[in-house]
């Protein structure tokens, strides 16, 4: 596998959380940001991207991650965790206040390399799924769209789904789109390859 001649990706921690600026690591290492809808398999893509089964904690509970989490790969690379949005239980004024956190770091941190948006591949974009990708594409950030959660499709029919989700997001052919199963692993190359092209 590529990603290992260049990364020891077991050699992966869990930094820090942070709530704003004032708390993000000083130094120029890479970071990677992962952003999605709450329940749509984000801790699951980081724990097989670094082959553990719980450095992120996935939990029954969407809406748990209310902080920017880094993690440190190998002291060469950072993922950094974004909250989930679009979860209902979280009154409006938290969601606020989690949506000005992200749009500081994504639009203020010269250490961010890519975006990873992660869409669930069984359903239409969400508008906040749109929202997060037309930002993105507002701020001239580069992002990779990864449809997660393939395994509960029937592989003949990935195609159909793709083209659905591209269309609504009116997706840029110039952005990687990979299809990925935390389950099967499918797609885990691919992801790496695709991330390690923009550090």
């Amino acid at each position: 596998m590529a990603e290992e001649q260049v990364l020891n990706t077991h050699n992966a921690s869990i930094l820090l959380s942070a709530a704003n600026k004032s708390h993000y690591p000083q130094d120029d290492l890479p970071e990677v940001a992962l952003a999605g809808r709450s329940n749509v398999g984000k801790s699951s893509f980081i724990n097989t991207l670094l082959g553990r089964k719980n450095l992120a904690r996935t939990s029954g509970k969407p809406g748990k991650t209310q902080l920017l989490n880094f993690f440190n790969i190998d002291d060469k690379l950072r993922f950094v965790d974004v909250p989930g949005y679009g979860y209902a239980k979280v009154s409006k004024k938290e969601r606020a206040k989690w949506g000005k956190m992200i749009e500081e770091y994504l639009v203020t941190r010269d250490n961010l390399r890519v975006v990873v948006s992660l869409i669930d591949l069984r359903h239409e974009p969400s508008v906040d799924d749109v929202q997060m990708y037309e930002f993105l594409k507002y701020y001239e950030i580069p992002v990779i769209v990864v449809a997660t959660k393939a395994d509960k499709i029937p592989r003949g029919k990935w195609n159909k789904h793709e083209s659905a989700i591209k269309k609504k997001l009116q997706f840029d052919a110039n952005d990687a789109f990979v299809i990925f199963s935390s389950v099967t692993r499918d797609g885990l190359d691919e992801a790496w390859d695709t991330i390690l092209e923009y550090l």
